[in-house]
């Protein structure tokens, strides 16, 4: 298990598409989606995941994960027995100096949402934002996938 550090933001631009290094379509659900711990099934490209996550401290910048690989079969079954709600997603990654930050292209009931994360190795860590950064919604429960699965961005 380990502790994720990141900061979350909305996107004000598709600038980010011209500098990104890879794109790859995400699909996951959620076993539980409850907000002290998320059970996250996820199908990444053509590999498949099983993700734990603990609640957010008071900042909303860190949590526990834990995250294990697992057959693509397993996973595409594990979606099935899932809450309602998948989110269906592209991830760019867009490296930006010291850091590549995950901007993510919602599909489906979260079509118009963009959000762009980066992972630090502190609270406190320096990094350059983009000019295509817009408002920061680090900590704001409705921006969590596992919300999102619930509360889609067509219904706000």
């Amino acid at each position: 298990m380990s502790v994720e550090i990141e900061r979350k933001f909305l996107v004000s631009s598709d600038a980010f598409i011209g500098q990104a290094s890879e794109q790859t379509r995400i699909v996951q659900a959620y076993l539980n989606s409850d907000k002290q711990r998320t059970v996250r099934v996820r199908i990444r490209g053509e590999q498949g995941f099983l993700t734990i996550k603990g609640k957010s401290n008071q900042s909303g910048l860190s949590r526990y994960e834990w995250e294990k690989e697992i057959a693509l079969a397993d996973a595409e079954q594990l979606l099935s027995l899932c809450e309602p709600g998948a989110i269906d997603k592209v991830r760019y990654l867009v490296p930006m100096a010291k850091h590549v930050f995950e901007v993510d292209v919602f599909a489906g009931d979260n079509q118009g949402l963009v959000v762009a994360e980066v992972e630090l190795s502190s609270e406190q860590e320096y990094f350059e934002q983009p000019d295509w950064l817009g408002q920061e919604v680090t900590g704001q429960a409705e921006y969590y996938n596992s919300q999102l699965s619930q509360k889609p961005f067509k219904n706000w």
